[in-house]
């Protein structure tokens, strides 16, 4: 699979593929010694103001991976797929590949975030990686392996679902965050249902999603005590599930592929936005964060309020 794309630069236009943001040759850049700015140039995308694209926001041209347990075919709440792939391990050799597939969804779970990635960015491209077995199954080797696949594909949004309490993927599960964050690959990651430590949600590199229990379905908040970064409905919610069906259920996992899709809609008005400009947007839209207006600077308007 080939990940290079004709750079266009319009709403609802295909981002930049990532070979074309960094000059041939260039390489990692640890200081500016005998280059100036003009040696640097970076063709930016101021972003939406108050964090929310102007006019039609669909998602289209933007292309969302869903590293799950697969996506059911040709869900009425889904539709096609663009692509889809599962991560294989040899029972013998221990070899891991990913190959295409044409299986679906093991459990449902795959199929209930993509059909909220649908719902929310209804004209994005929706690609799956399947790293889930049956009930739920799956090891951290397999999660890696198809993480890493994802981001060397230049995905736009990655939405995981998933995370691991194996301290021994923590320090790769960071440095995989970090080259994502980098080539403009987002990963929307879900915070653990319980308070335990789990990876990747818990990188600053990824952007971290639990779930809120307010009515209104678009509607998201951001968290002013960390870990997690923002909360989005993902409580008692109706998800796309296997048969063609859906189901009521609860869980971060539900929140997250909701701000994966509002940063497809950002992206596709704002396509060379980069992943903290994306997290300011989300910052900027929640529905918590109160915009103060700014001081007048007129004479005679100016005042001291310490003491009162």
């Amino acid at each position: 699979m080939t990940t290079t794309e004709p750079e266009r630069t319009g709403p609802g236009e295909p981002r930049p593929a990532p070979g074309a943001r960094r000059p041939p040759g260039q390489g990692l850049t640890w200081s500016l010694r005998g280059r100036g700015p003009e040696d640097v140039p970076v063709l930016a995308d101021p972003g939406p103001p108050l964090g929310r694209p102007a006019g039609p926001a669909t998602g289209r041209g933007v292309r969302v991976c869903v590293v799950d347990s697969g996506v059911e075919r040709d869900h009425p709440l889904i539709g096609p797929l663009a692509g889809s792939w599962v991560v294989v391990k040899d029972a013998e050799s221990g070899e891991i590949t990913v190959e295409p597939t044409t299986t679906g969804d093991t459990c449902g779970h795959g199929t209930a975030c993509a059909g909220i990635v649908r719902r929310t960015a209804p004209e994005c491209e929706i690609h799956s990686v399947r790293v889930l077995g049956e009930r739920f199954s799956g090891t951290g080797d397999v999660l890696m392996a198809g993480l890493r696949w994802a981001v060397e594909q230049g995905f736009d949004v990655i939405n995981l679902s998933l995370s691991t309490t194996r301290t021994r993927f923590a320090q790769e599960l960071h440095s995989l965050a970090d080259s994502a964050y980098f080539a403009r690959t987002v990963i929307v990651a879900s915070a653990h249902n319980t308070p335990v430590e789990s990876f990747p949600w818990r990188f600053a590199s990824v952007i971290s999603v639990g779930s809120h229990q307010e009515d209104d379905p678009e509607l998201h908040l951001y968290n002013p005590d960390p870990p997690v970064e923002f909360f989005g409905p993902g409580q008692n919610v109706t998800v796309p599930w296997l048969g063609g069906r859906t189901i009521r259920t609860t869980g971060n996992s539900f929140a997250t592929p909701y701000v994966a899709g509002l940063c497809a809609r950002v992206l596709s008005a704002h396509p060379r936005m980069t992943a903290f400009q994306l997290k300011n947007a989300l910052y900027l839209s929640a529905a918590n964060v109160r915009h103060a207006p700014r001081p007048s600077t007129a004479a005679g308007d100016i005042r001291d309020d310490s003491e009162n």
